[in-house]
């Protein structure tokens, strides 16, 4: 059946305003998301909030639509509030020993440089594969030996759009005993991202860009071997597995639960999740074949409209920046200045280390990329 994408647009009231071609940057929050939060609030009003326990009903069911996004159970999924609060449980989590080594790529989000870094005072060390055009698989797995305890990519490069081989850099990681971490923030909902196929132990996602959810709202997957080597590091009354009975708490030493939620902590930020569930439900409603799809052929006609403007899409320079993060080095023009132009004519892009950044979503259409085109023409 064919789908209305206008009925889509009509979610996005960002769009009214602007050819918004920023999803690296914010995904816009659909109005459905929005009444969600609306009604959330409403209804504590009308019960003083007294049927608290049932949010985390309401929870559970957010987490069984993340856990079918990328093909997992609901028992791996847990709440998080941004990325690098999840990347501090994986690195706090494990028991690290002085020779370690965490493998990544140069150019990674900062998160990802940063705590590497910062593990240099227990003697771990960083390793860093080539991230940027000279991008080699390769390269970066004759990095990962015996030593390696966790190898730490993004989904898609912030900055260049480069789309690693995921599935073959967890193939590798599992064979050398690796945990495979993935920052999924750059791509969730944009690209296929089943936690088996890729074959992740971790993957941590932020929802308010590609998910299109208020920052704050995000969820990440634990598999059962992540589980058994990383320890819980944020202790709360939803530690005991019995935190439900909320009328006989203090139950001495708490019984963990083997489950994701286990590293979440309190209280959840209960409106951000109200949010993703309608996201969620909108993104089960287009189907997501149907999404990666559209996705797809809108990046495919940005860089041919970079082309057309005398860009050079990183694309055409590697097999591996085949992206949604849509990026294009202009010979002899300012990319920042650029980006601050097409922003003059209400069209949302970024530039970011040298090249222009174009991130279309599902709810962009062809008017989109035509418009980007006739204002590069004009620029």
């Amino acid at each position: 059946m064919a789908l209305d994408w206008s009925s889509v647009r009509s979610e996005f009231p960002v769009l009214e305003q602007w050819t918004y071609l920023n999803s690296a940057t914010f995904g816009p929050v659909p109005q459905r998301a929005v009444e969600a939060i609306d009604q959330h609030f409403q209804h504590r009003n009308e019960t003083a909030s007294l049927d608290f326990l049932g949010w985390f009903d309401d929870a559970d069911a957010v987490r069984a639509q993340a856990a079918r996004l990328i093909d997992a159970e609901p028992e791996d999924i847990g709440f998080l509030p941004s990325a690098g609060i999840g990347l501090s449980w994986v690195i706090e989590g494990l028991d690290w020993r002085p020779g370690d080594r965490i493998l990544t790529l140069e150019g990674e989000f900062p998160n990802n440089i940063y705590a590497p870094l910062l593990l240099a005072e227990r003697g771990v060390e960083s390793v860093t594969a080539p991230g940027g055009l000279d991008f080699d698989p390769e390269a970066m797995l004759a990095l990962l030996d015996e030593r390696v305890r966790v190898v730490l990519v993004s989904a898609l490069s912030y900055s260049s759009g480069l789309r690693p081989p995921l599935e073959r850099i967890g193939r590798a990681a599992r064979e050398a005993g690796a945990l495979f971490v993935v920052d999924a923030t750059q791509g969730i909902t944009a690209v296929p991202l089943g936690a088996d196929q890729i074959q992740a132990d971790v993957i941590l996602a932020h929802g308010y860009k590609w998910l299109c959810c208020p920052p704050g709202a995000g969820f990440f997957y634990m598999g059962p071997r992540a589980r058994q080597a990383l320890r819980p590091t944020v202790v709360s009354w939803r530690s005991h597995k019995d935190w439900r009975n909320v009328n006989a708490l203090h139950h001495g030493v708490p019984e963990l639960a083997d489950e994701a939620a286990g590293y979440e902590g309190g209280i959840l930020n209960f409106p951000g999740i109200v949010a993703m569930g309608a996201v969620l439900d909108l993104f089960e409603q287009i189907g997501r074949e149907r999404v990666f799809g559209r996705v797809a052929e809108l990046s495919a006609l940005t860089r041919d409209v970079l082309r057309a403007a005398g860009g050079v899409p990183a694309a055409d320079v590697s097999e591996w920046f085949d992206s949604p993060i849509v990026t294009a080095r202009f010979p002899d023009r300012d990319v920042g200045r650029l980006a601050l132009e097409l922003r003059e004519r209400r069209i949302a892009a970024a530039a970011r280390q040298g090249f222009l950044r174009v991130s279309p979503h599902f709810f962009n259409n062809e008017e989109d990329i035509a418009a980007l085109g006739k204002a590069l023409a004009a620029s």
